[in-house]
């Protein structure tokens, strides 16, 4: 049945990025946590949504202009007084668990990607055991060319509104095929069967992201999607074993 990922560790839940979340989605019965990755000034690879704090935490800046440190001093807002991660520490909270890591890899403030960043990140993975266990992602096609470049690890290309709205499915599905990437994820209110069939058509797999209401997540499980991501795991696993007791019970 179709995977749920939870995003940002069930942001809705437990707060943007939190350990709290992290630690909480390791235990759940869901297959896959979303992630973003940062780096900082010297070297230190953060776990965080956007590329400044100025949003979600109690500081301002941005993350690749401030040291490791000074980034774990701020404290996340709506969370448990918590700290960002370091990659480092995620790949601890989730050594013995089963879920599996989907890792955005971001651009900086300015929407450019991080010069020599990628390899960075592959690299703890790897030393950590977890690359074996991570399915990539990316907004920006560059990036996943990137990434395709020194892995051979699954990249996902998740198309906004506006460049599905712009191109057009069958360009988007050109340009993946183009750029051998093998998944296409879209925004849930934008998913319907067409979408869907005419990416699987093209041998491409289909996923969601932003499922975080009842109704987002009905509409992915009744789609079949491959997987999909949202804010809120608890209620999305409810919903999916409402689901599977129904098939069962056919």
């Amino acid at each position: 049945m179709t995977r749920i990922a939870s995003h940002r560790g069930g942001t809705l839940e437990f707060g943007d990025s939190t350990p709290s979340g992290f630690a909480a989605t390791a235990d759940m019965p869901l297959e896959e946590v979303e992630f973003d990755l940062h780096p900082t000034a010297d070297g230190a690879i953060i776990v965080h949504h956007d590329a400044t704090l100025d949003r979600t935490t109690d500081r301002v800046g941005a993350i690749a202009e401030f040291s490791g440190s000074e980034v774990r001093k701020a404290v996340i807002s709506y969370s448990r007084n918590e700290h960002p991660l370091l990659l480092e520490e995620l790949c601890a909270t989730f050594a013995a668990s089963r879920v599996q890591f989907r890792c955005e890899i971001k651009p900086d403030a300015e929407g450019r990607p991080y010069r020599h960043f990628v390899p960075r990140v592959i690299e703890v993975l790897r030393r950590h055991d977890r690359l074996e266990q991570t399915h990539f992602s990316s907004f920006l096609i560059e990036i996943l060319d990137e990434i395709g470049a020194v892995s051979d690890r699954p990249r996902l290309w998740l198309v906004s509104p506006p460049v599905l709205n712009q191109l057009g499915r069958k360009a988007v599905v050109e340009l993946a095929r183009n750029h051998s990437i093998p998944e296409i994820g879209v925004h849930i209110d934008q998913a319907d069967a067409a979408l869907m069939a005419a990416v699987k058509d093209a041998g491409l797999d289909f996923g969601c992201w932003a499922a975080h209401s009842a109704r987002q997540i009905e509409k992915a499980l009744d789609l079949a999607v491959k997987v999909f991501t949202t804010d809120r795991p608890s209620l999305a696993i409810a919903i999916r074993d409402r689901y599977r007791s129904a098939e069962n019970a056919s």
